[in-house]
């Protein structure tokens, strides 16, 4: 009897304030769209399982994925289409994560570097048009690792997760989580930083209340700026989302606010309709003057997501002892384990994030009249995501989504 081979999928990705320009074809627009798609869901269930504050990235997540369902065939790869919302054919999966990851890396007025990376046990024999997939399309590095000693592998993974998110994920995986029977680790990588395109005067941050529940109420450094924003009424979600731009303004991060103080609950079972208006109203609307008190915040989170995409979201396949990736190897391989690591600190200059993702394998508006300032004040807990979008496009991409429900 064969034995079981494992493949781990590391994804490492860091974030702060960045834009992303999109491409005009129709390959990306349908990778946009789905990885959107996916995001919403994806948070929903993380959520779920992560009580508390949270940050996690479904692109990395989307995009190191993609890179495992590239291998799949049969059963395997149509539970990957449609939990990760593949275009139909291959071809254009291929072309589409291929002009993201290109347009993504040449973004101005901020950092944004997002970088692939398969690492191979030196005796396991993947087949060279996977290989050529991952180097061709994803962008990816290759590299041969002695699975066997479980602390150089490890140090070899992790100091390059380190290097791709500027140190500030430094490590993905443990010596424990390979052994001779690992057969690869596939990662992604993404690096963001950026100012905001107007910032927050550091003299203007003072402490003001934040209320963590109906009981519990904390003074927390939060900063201020009166400006122009596109801010939206959510009065179906009994909510109220604001849009706050980076330098290039094609991304931006957008927080929606319920308008009571346990109201964060009832956003999150309903995420993807709300997103959906929010980002309806947003589009709709005209600048406006605001006055928006937001909370400084750092939060770190790392993620087992092994069952919450194999139970919540449907892509049980993979983990199975019937997982189908012939097109990687013809040796058995199943997912064992997919892990996320993520970071992001907001402050008066701007945002950075930081998430990295490991899997693995084992072988077997309305337009808003004049009136004076609104307030938009963020002393509750709320919801937040860095996106990047280009409407004309119809380019879409979630980079980070996270939620706050308590400062210290």
């Amino acid at each position: 009897m064969r034995t079981l081979q494992r493949t781990f999928l590391a994804f490492c990705l860091f974030a702060s304030t960045m834009a992303t320009p999109t491409g005009k074809n129709l390959a990306l627009q349908a990778v946009s769209q789905g990885a959107h798609l996916f995001s919403t869901n994806f948070v929903k269930n993380v959520a779920k399982e992560e009580p508390g504050n949270l940050i996690c990235s479904p692109l990395s997540a989307n995009i190191a994925l993609s890179m495992a369902a590239d291998g799949a065939v049969g059963a395997t790869e149509a539970q990957f289409k449609d939990v990760l919302k593949l275009p139909a054919t291959k071809p254009q999966t291929l072309e589409g994560y291929q002009n993201l990851i290109d347009k993504l890396n040449n973004v101005e007025n901020v950092t944004l570097k997002l970088a692939n990376k398969i690492f191979i046990g030196k005796i396991f024999p993947v087949k060279p048009e996977y290989k050529h997939d991952l180097e061709t399309y994803y962008r990816s590095d290759i590299q041969s690792v002695d699975f066997a000693k479980g602390d150089e592998a490890a140090n070899t993974v992790n100091t390059w997760c380190k290097e791709k998110t500027n140190n500030r994920i430094d490590s993905i995986i443990s010596p424990a989580d390979v052994d001779p029977n690992t057969a690869l680790i596939l990662a992604n990588a993404v690096y963001f930083k950026g100012k905001w395109a107007n910032e927050f005067d550091p003299k203007a941050t003072t402490d003001r209340p934040f209320h963590i529940d109906a009981n519990t109420v904390r003074e927390v450094p939060t900063m201020y700026r009166k400006g122009n924003y596109k801010y939206a009424e959510l009065p179906e979600y009994d909510a109220k989302c604001i849009e706050l731009p980076y330098a290039n303004k094609e991304v931006s991060m957008v927080i929606i606010l319920p308008n009571k103080i346990d109201g964060l609950a009832a956003l999150t079972d309903k995420l993807e309709e709300v997103s959906a208006e929010c980002s309806t109203r947003l589009a709709q609307t005209y600048e406006r003057e605001v006055r928006v008190f937001l909370p400084k915040f750092k939060t770190e989170s790392k993620l087992n997501l092994g069952n919450t995409l194999s139970q919540k979201m449907g892509l049980d396949k993979p983990f199975s002892n019937s997982a189908e990736f012939g097109g990687i190897s013809d040796i058995p391989l199943k997912i064992s384990k997919v892990v996320q690591k993520a970071f992001i600190e907001v402050n008066e200059e701007g945002s950075e994030a930081a998430a990295v993702t490991g899997v693995e394998m084992v072988n077997y508006s309305i337009i808003v009249p004049t009136q004076d300032p609104e307030e938009f004040h963020i002393d509750r807990p709320f919801a937040y995501g860095v996106i990047n979008s280009k409407p004309q496009e119809e380019s879409y991409v979630t980079l980070f989504i996270g939620f706050v429900t308590k400062l210290n």
